[in-house]
């Protein structure tokens, strides 16, 4: 639950192993590459580069309040630069849908959703 506690202090938390030093996403309890429960929240950067993202096209009635839907909402997987293979997942902001390229350089952003901080990415 600290990456959720972290998003609301706008900080992007990711679980690494104390011992043999690997970030791993989701946030298992244990390492998943060396079985260690010596595990923290750890803050990175949230720079990285588009790994694949898709245009969500679901019409008007469905999703979150403020997100136009009909024009396609971008949502990006990003592999962050702490560590290869290791990935994020998040809208994209400030950038045109037609923009986004696999590879792209991306920084972190915070956007705001339901009153609370979500993790977005922007151009790098």
């Amino acid at each position: 639950f600290a990456m959720f506690e972290g998003f609301l202090e706008k900080r992007m938390l990711i679980n690494r192993c104390q011992d043999c030093q690997k970030y791993f996403q989701p946030p298992w309890p244990s390492c998943p590459n060396c079985w260690s429960e010596n595990v923290a929240p750890t803050e990175v950067s949230g720079n990285g580069v588009v790994h694949t993202f898709v245009i969500l096209h679901t019409g008007a009635l469905v999703g979150v309040e403020g997100v136009d839907y009909m024009k396609g909402y971008p949502l990006l997987v990003v592999e962050l630069e702490e560590q290869e293979g290791l990935r994020v997942t998040g809208p994209m902001v400030n950038c045109a849908n037609e923009d986004i390229r696999i590879g792209m350089p991306v920084r972190l952003n915070w956007i705001e959703r339901q009153g609370h901080p979500v993790p977005a990415f922007q151009p790098a």
